[in-house]
């Protein structure tokens, strides 16, 4: 029988004073799923991760990953995880192809596999023409993408990713992207991943959960999540910048106001609405011309606020790096 990639049920982590960073944590990632797991600092995602990779061990709940009990086989675990953490834990003066070598000797490889290996990851992580200059010369990017490299020697079934990409140029994340779905859909990885960036979970994971205050409190899809839970967004221009107050209570009997582009009037249609036959012929009778109309689709940002009432850091990090 094949066990899932990663199963929790009712997991905890206490630290004194009584704080609960995961606090009751159940969730089953499938083998060859990417699964993201999304929340604020402090929301408890770190910690969650630090558990399932037997760094932590749990106060209460259970918790394995590809079959293994985190904490009655927590070696075999180990055996079969890779982990590519916050904290990258790199030699500055060793060089990319030094700390693969390494990591592949302590996994078992003699040298010569071990060189092929470091080899054919530098390539895949677009290090290899970098492979011999010391780590010290190497842009936050390029240590994350070594890191990554280091965490998949020994070709692991599950790999955690504990905020990849935070900090990382648009480029650097999107290749850091082609290969994590490189190893879910062709090598059948598991992946877990953690991150602040909705974009990133949008756009990589089959499925999503919200952690806050270290529990989970949505799960599903993106596009069920925002189907269920996000709002359509509409705005109109009046032609008139006159008529801007009239437009406005018109528009408040479709929705809740949203405060967008300045020259513009903006309301949150309710989840599963669109109303947008409707409400122009509401501006049409109440003799309101319009300039110009849009229609916004639903994101994870919407989901987010709605769950826990605020937005998520990275993705204002996420819009400035974009800009």
């Amino acid at each position: 029988m094949e066990h899932m990639g990663i199963e929790a049920e009712g997991l905890v982590r206490e630290f004194k004073g009584g704080i609960r960073a995961v606090d009751g944590v159940s969730l089953a990632v499938a083998t060859g799923e990417i699964y993201g797991f999304l929340g604020p600092n402090g929301a408890g995602k770190s910690t969650t991760v630090h558990v399932l990779t037997t760094l932590l061990p749990p106060t209460g709940g259970r918790a394995s990953v590809a079959g293994f009990d985190v904490v009655a086989r927590a070696t075999e675990v180990r055996g079969v995880i890779g982990a590519a953490l916050q904290e990258v834990a790199l030699d500055p003066h060793l060089t990319g192809r030094e700390h693969l070598r390494l990591q592949s000797s302590l996994h078992g490889w003699n040298r010569s596999d071990g060189g092929r290996r470091g080899a054919e990851l530098l390539e895949r992580v677009g290090l290899l023409d970098a492979a011999d200059r010391k780590v010290a010369t190497y842009s936050g990017g390029m240590k994350r993408r070594l890191d990554l490299a280091l965490a998949l020697v020994h070709r692991p079934r599950v790999l955690f990713l504990d905020e990849p990409t935070t900090g990382l140029d648009p480029q650097s994340r999107a290749a850091l992207w082609d290969e994590v779905r490189r190893l879910a859909r062709v090598e059948g990885v598991t992946v877990f991943l953690t991150t602040q960036y909705l974009e990133e979970a949008d756009v990589l994971a089959d499925r999503v959960a919200i952690i806050d205050e270290g529990r989970i409190v949505a799960e599903g899809t993106p596009e069920t999540l925002k189907n269920q839970f996000g709002r359509k967004r509409i705005e109109i221009v009046p032609a008139n910048a006159g008529d801007r107050l009239l437009a406005a209570s018109v528009l408040a009997a479709f929705g809740e106001p949203y405060e967008g582009r300045t020259d513009a009037v903006s309301i949150h249609t309710p989840p599963g609405q669109n109303g947008i036959e409707e409400l122009v012929r509401a501006l049409d009778r109440a003799g309101v011309a319009v300039a110009d109309l849009s229609l916004h689709a639903p994101t994870l940002d919407d989901v987010f606020l709605r769950k826990t009432g605020r937005t998520l850091e990275g993705a204002a990090e996420a819009k400035e790096v974009a800009a």
